[in-house]
């Protein structure tokens, strides 16, 4: 016996109940982008390897799939590389092409490209699937969409308080109560560095400390003494793994720590402001929160920091996450121009809903009614109401074979389709049509007018 096929690990195949969960997220949250005035742009899958390499940070970088060059890629591949076994000096001769790994990067490359042809502050939103070579876990898989709104052009900090807004109108929309984001500032993190005498190094301090949840208190000390970070600079950096209390206590606490530090103090006004505006215009259904460990692991935010948590009662990561990045288009030629984004990870926001039952029934209904096929005479009468039935968006169909009615009915059953529409010859005399609600096993018989009324 031939042996079945397969995917690759950390892909997947969706059924179509989950294809019809997936695009209920979807409409709901591309609704809420164009409420809120972001325009949808795509871009391709892959990018040049240059565009993406070197802007994730060292860990990051070796998530990125690379695509070998088409023909024969090894005539062009540096011999000492591959005699020497150098992996990453051999993958820049032979891979010039990699999928991208996010899509704020590939952004920032749209922005730049077409900076004569955008409108500034440019509000964007993007829904495309990106590709990680993680290691698979729940929730987190090799490929995976993101869900992107940014806005470039502007240095406001209202464009933050909009963007929590947003958050928690999409969490709202999909009924999901108890979330909380996070927020934090790169400032904050630079401030904290310096006063603790570990500015040299902030990337290594901040990614240790962004595991704090993960790892505990005693694995982030142990990673920072592996990344060379002073044990008499984590003693100062301690209090934080502890820091409790409202918003207005944070600030204060990390204002006495950081009075020293122009740079820490810069970015307490801004948290300051945001989290002033967010509390006085109210929130929904999420709760607004200062984690001073939240870092996040990217290299180029510079301000406000986001991280989204579920509700405490499922077992999950992060489901949202962004930030200011003041310089990210600088690195493709284009200064000056200050942007800051949130992304929504759709695919643990499902497992999110779907543990708590949140997905209302009439999602995954697709048709709503089933017209039994008794025969060829039959099947025409039924096809010139179904005809008429979907020019006014009503969802029906035609079982296609004229096999026994039992097995139609079964048919109809697995597919969930509530209703099932009974044309022989007694209805064709009448021109008449028999209804079953297979929910309740109701049946009469309706005038098109009447089915059609029922169906809508």
């Amino acid at each position: 016996m031939a042996q079945k096929p397969s995917i690759p690990k950390g892909t997947r195949d969706f059924s179509p109940a989950e294809v019809s969960k997936r695009n209920y997220i979807f409409s709901i949250i591309k609704n809420n982008f164009e409420k809120y005035g972001f325009q949808p742009i795509e871009t391709p899958s892959f990018e040049n390897s240059e565009t993406l390499m070197g802007k994730y940070g060292e860990e990051g970088d070796r998530l990125i799939f690379k695509i070998l060059n088409s023909g024969d890629y090894l005539s062009k591949a540096d011999e000492s590389a591959l005699s020497n076994k150098e992996s990453n000096k051999l993958t820049s001769s032979i891979s010039e092409k990699a999928l991208r790994y996010d899509l704020t990067v590939p952004f920032a490359r749209y922005v730049v490209q077409h900076q004569n042809e955008i409108e500034f502050p440019f509000k964007r939103y993007q829904i495309q699937p990106v590709w990680r070579a993680d290691r698979p876990q729940k929730g987190r898989f090799r490929e995976f969409f993101q869900c992107d709104a940014d806005v470039v052009g502007s240095n406001s900090l209202w464009q933050e308080v909009e963007l929590v807004q947003l958050y928690d109108a999409v969490f709202s929309d999909l009924g999901l109560d108890g979330v909380t984001i996070k927020i934090n500032n790169r400032k904050v993190l630079s401030g904290i560095a310096e006063v603790i005498g570990a500015q040299d190094k902030l990337i290594d301090f901040t990614v240790a400390l962004d595991k704090l949840d993960k790892n505990g208190a005693d694995g982030v000390k142990k990673e920072m003494l592996e990344k060379g970070i002073s044990e008499a600079a984590i003693l100062k950096v301690q209090p934080l793994f502890q820091f409790s209390g409202s918003i207005e206590e944070k600030i204060q606490q990390l204002s006495t720590l950081l009075a020293s530090s122009e740079e820490g103090m810069r970015g307490i006004e801004e948290l300051q402001f945001i989290c002033s505006q967010v509390l006085a215009l109210g929130l929904q259904c999420s709760t607004l929160d200062l984690d001073v460990t939240l870092a996040r692991g990217l290299n180029y935010y510079t301000g406000a920091i986001f991280e989204v948590a579920p509700p405490k009662s499922v077992a999950m990561g992060s489901i949202g996450g962004g930030g200011r990045y003041d310089d990210l288009t600088g690195i493709f030629g284009l200064k000056d121009i200050s942007g800051v984004g949130i992304s929504f990870g759709l695919d643990r926001i499902y497992l999110v809903i779907e543990e708590l039952q949140l997905f209302p029934e009439t999602v995954i209904t697709s048709t709503k009614a089933l017209f039994i096929n008794y025969g060829e005479k039959e099947a025409f009468y039924a096809l010139q109401a179904i005809q008429k039935l979907r020019q006014d968006s009503i969802k029906v169909e035609l079982y296609p074979d004229a096999i026994k009615v039992g097995k139609q009915l079964m048919y109809a059953d697995k597919r969930q389709i509530p209703f099932v529409v009974i044309v022989g010859e007694t209805e064709m005399e009448q021109g008449r049509f028999g209804l079953k609600d297979l929910r309740t096993g109701e049946q009469k018989t309706l005038s098109y007018e009447d089915l059609k009324l029922q169906l809508s």
